[in-house]
């Protein structure tokens, strides 16, 4: 077993001048840093009184699941021979509020992809199977995180 350390600063940006003295007094705006990479603009979703603009915490979940799933699909493809040309995902998400909570019920990856060759897309749904046990962002969430695949060889 390993262990990797991480660290994000979240700076608040939203003090409009008078804190939070009301729920419309302040923004929800959030500039996220790591350092050596470039900040992420963040805030609430638009539902939640957020910026439609920036970057929200539903997004980056979502965004993180799909990136975690593509990154071990490439590693699952190169076990398996598979050579993957080309790669997209449209991920969906279902979250559910409930008074002032709330919790994401499902979200759903649909991949498409494009393998070098006919002989390889058994294998290469496989890998999107393998990608499945192998990603860590899907193995830490405590709601289902499914994938709807297609692969097309190219040509």
């Amino acid at each position: 077993m390993s262990e990797h350390h991480f660290s994000v600063t979240a700076l608040w940006t939203g003090n409009t001048g008078n804190g939070t003295t009301g729920y419309r007094d302040y923004a929800r705006s959030v500039t996220l840093s790591v350092d050596g990479k470039p900040d992420l603009l963040a805030s609430a979703d638009a539902a939640f009184r957020g910026e439609a603009s920036r970057w929200n915490p539903e997004d980056m979940l979502l965004a993180s699941l799909s990136e975690c799933h593509l990154l071990s699909y490439l590693h699952a493809c190169v076990s398996l021979g598979v050579v993957v040309l080309d790669y997209a995902d449209t991920a969906t998400a279902t979250m559910e509020v409930v008074g002032n909570g709330g919790r994401f019920r499902e979200a759903v990856l649909h991949p498409r992809v494009v393998v070098a060759d006919a002989s390889m897309v058994a294998d290469a749904h496989r890998a999107h199977e393998l990608a499945h046990e192998w990603c860590f962002i899907a193995n830490s969430v405590n709601f289902e995180v499914r994938h709807e695949a297609s692969v097309v060889a190219a040509g």
